[in-house]
């Protein structure tokens, strides 16, 4: 669904073959790393990392854009927080297609980092990364603040360390995605959760349904947060899947902030951002092995109550 200016999601299109397809995915990354920057020049949230990803602001985006994005950002930020509250931070997160994302410092800055902090994404994204993070100290210092030792495991497609790790994978093979995570200390034991925000509706529906089967089978005590359709989860071995619209997310955030950015820019057609909303949703899926009550989790935050949780 596009807009003169923007997009909430690029266009969908399936993987092929051919590198041209694979180059149109990598430049979703650019896509939503810049809207997201504009986003926050114009204070829907803040994230003083997303610069040293994104210089320039670039052109002005429709504020139902940056409304849109500010319900995506906050609604898997909430749901991501509460799996990390709830498993008191003994708990791994893996961001399958991270792209420029900042999530790891957003995390570090408020004492939420869990046991470690894995991202994955194709090669030459992640080499990208890791260039900016070796060559900009804020993003690169509270890496080393939290590692314990004097050096980092680094190389061109690959950055490792006690609780961030960066590996340039290719997702449609499985098995080399399983080898590269348990290499750097991915630990199958540990509850689990797995966010994809814009990744699987790229892939062909074989190739989708063997990343979301291998999770299932890999994690005993887990989440997969991202957008996409529930049933798709239930038939490859998730014990529990729902999901929810972005309008009807859009409704349960903090209504004092969503007054907020609400203020920030004047909307003239309040039915094109529920258009636009409701044409996309947040879907979770769930296998609880260990009782955390991971299902508990998400009806606490369709009541909009997550943030008390405990």
């Amino acid at each position: 669904l596009n807009t003169g200016s923007g997009s909430l999601m690029a266009t969908r299109r399936a993987f092929t073959d051919t590198d041209t397809s694979d180059e149109a995915v990598r430049a979703t990354c650019d896509d939503a790393t810049t809207c997201k920057r504009f986003a926050t020049s114009k204070g829907y949230w803040k994230d003083p990392y997303i610069q040293h990803f994104a210089r320039s602001v670039g052109e002005r985006k429709a504020p139902e854009i940056n409304r849109g994005y500010y319900a995506r950002v906050q609604g898997v930020n909430h749901l991501l927080d509460a799996f990390i509250r709830k498993t008191e931070r003994d708990c791994q997160v893996i961001n399958l297609g991270a792209g420029l994302d900042t999530t790891f410092w957003r995390l570090k800055d408020e004492n939420l980092l869990p046991r470690k902090f894995f991202e994955v994404d194709f090669p030459t994204v992640v080499a990208r990364k890791i260039h900016n993070i070796k060559t900009k100290p804020p993003l690169s210092k509270p890496i080393i603040e939290t590692h314990s030792t004097d050096s980092l495991l680094l190389d061109a497609h690959s950055l490792d360390s006690d609780h961030y790790c960066i590996i340039g994978a290719d997702l449609r093979d499985i098995s080399n995605l399983d080898e590269k995570l348990k290499k750097f200390q991915l630990n199958p034991e540990l509850p689990t959760l797995l966010l994809s925000e814009c990744v699987l509706v790229y892939m062909t529906p074989s190739q989708s349904s063997n990343l979301v089967h291998w999770a299932a089978d890999t994690f005993h005590t887990a989440m997969f947060v991202n957008y996409e359709q529930k049933e798709r989860f239930l038939k490859t071995g998730w014990a529990h899947a729902d999901a929810l619209d972005m309008m009807t997310i859009y409704s349960v955030l903090p209504q004092d902030d969503v007054a907020r950015i609400e203020r920030l820019e004047f909307l003239d057609e309040k039915e094109l951002l529920q258009q636009l909303l409701q044409h996309y949703s947040i879907c979770w899926a769930t296998k609880d092995k260990l009782n955390l009550g991971n299902a508990q989790i998400y009806s606490c935050y369709i009541k909009g109550s997550v943030t008390q949780m405990t």
